[in-house]
């Protein structure tokens, strides 16, 4: 990661944490000029990941709000690799496999690259990457693209889930919380997690401690649901030994 994608990513964080932050803000916990943050900003609105005001920044608000793609892939980087590096640790070569998009599935994708497995991706990403690999067979179902998103949805792309059995299904979600499980910003997408549930043998939620607590517009399954969930080390002991106590199998990386 160059350390200009660092510096974006922790502004990111910084927003997530406080909703807006001010340039000189920004510039004293960074360290670096206000021309420099002022450069950030713009690219990081041009991307969609913020909104500038005068003399500062602001991430949207809402459980029906989805953040730009470009600004989730640069938010908990580090986490979500080594939350992928897990879930890829427990597949085993010859195993069928579905993915979930996002930024979370699109880092799992390119830990499998090497691996001799069947991957159905629902994402085009994902596939566009796995495509490449001299080892993957790869299973891409019909169904409409999200713009932006990339993500495949509707009603062909869960009649394709539907019509085989998979060993796993890699679970990504916007959002995980005790009482509302894992929840999705988008229904269409949420349609589909739902049949993908139904399609795998086993289910791994991946998803970075930032969702703890989190909730998203749509249900997807209860909290109780994968049979594991591999997560981070962002999250402090007291929320590993609730979600345990609630989900059962959890484990966290360290980043």
């Amino acid at each position: 990661m160059s350390a200009k994608e660092l510096r974006h990513q922790q502004v990111l964080e910084i927003l997530r944490e406080q909703g807006r932050a001010g340039v000189a803000e920004l510039r004293e916990r960074l360290g670096v000029t206000d021309m420099t943050i002022r450069r950030d900003l713009e690219l990081l609105e041009a991307d969609g990941a913020l909104k500038r005001f005068h003399g500062g920044a602001a991430l949207a608000v809402g459980s029906s709000y989805e953040p730009p793609f470009a600004s989730r892939e640069r938010t908990n980087a580090d986490a979500k690799r080594a939350i992928a590096r897990e879930v890829a640790a427990r597949v085993n070569d010859g195993d069928t496999v579905v993915l979930d998009g996002g930024s979370t599935g699109l880092a799992v994708a390119q830990e499998l690259f090497a691996r001799s497995l069947t991957v159905c991706p629902l994402s085009l990403r994902a596939a566009w990457h796995l495509a490449k690999s001299p080892s993957i067979r790869l299973l891409v179902p019909g169904g409409m693209v999200r713009a932006g998103e990339r993500s495949f949805t509707g009603a062909e792309t869960s009649e394709y889930l539907d019509a085989h059995h998979f060993d796993w299904y890699v679970l990504t979600a916007s959002g995980m919380s005790i009482e509302r499980g894992f929840t999705e910003w988008n229904t269409d997408d949420a349609a589909v997690k739902r049949t993908a549930l139904r399609s795998a043998e086993q289910v791994i939620a991946a998803a970075d401690a930032s969702k703890f607590g989190q909730v998203g517009f749509v249900r997807i399954c209860d909290i109780a649901t994968p049979d594991v969930i591999v997560t981070d080390s962002g999250l402090d002991r007291d929320q590993v030994t609730a979600l345990r106590g609630a989900a059962g199998d959890v484990v966290t990386c360290t980043v």
